[in-house]
């Protein structure tokens, strides 16, 4: 262990997780082992920003309850664009959160699902999304008192 983990794990707060306390904290020394973290600390940080993009969360908890074609998908998500929803879908199915079944039909049918690592992530995002609506009055009210400082 570095002197920086070291001082740092004695700084930390009660109930955070190691990985976030490390990804918070630049290192000020590094060695071989410090070397394979990096990479693991840049991975986590790129899986919280695909779950945390407004658009994946949307799109998530839309695909919750049953398959959606592409067009119901946007329909269900205005007022995304249909190249965003192509890259949000695409940015999904690549870190295995969505499946896309193309059939062979005409005209070409298209279904999105969530994975059963989507449908794991689909309770956290619920979550994320009840927390936001039960609290955007309240965030609205405090936006508005601090623009009238």
């Amino acid at each position: 262990m570095t002197r920086y983990h070291r001082e740092n794990r004695s700084r930390a707060k009660p109930g955070t997780s190691r990985i976030l306390r490390t990804m918070a904290h630049p290192l000020t020394e590094v060695d071989d082992a410090d070397l394979c973290e990096d990479g693991r600390r840049a991975l986590i940080r790129d899986v919280l920003e695909r779950i945390g993009d407004k658009w994946s969360v949307v799109v998530i908890c839309q695909l919750g309850d049953t398959t959606r074609r592409f067009n119901e998908l946007r329909r269900m998500s205005e007022p995304i664009t249909q190249r965003m929803l192509s890259a949000t879908l695409q940015g999904l199915e690549r870190d295995g959160l969505v499946t896309r079944t193309v059939h062979d039909t005409k005209p070409l049918r298209v279904d999105y699902a969530l994975t059963p690592r989507g449908f794991s992530l689909l309770e956290v995002v619920r979550t994320l999304a009840g927390w936001a609506e039960d609290n955007a009055v309240g965030i609205l009210d405090s936006r508005t008192a601090f623009d009238a400082r």
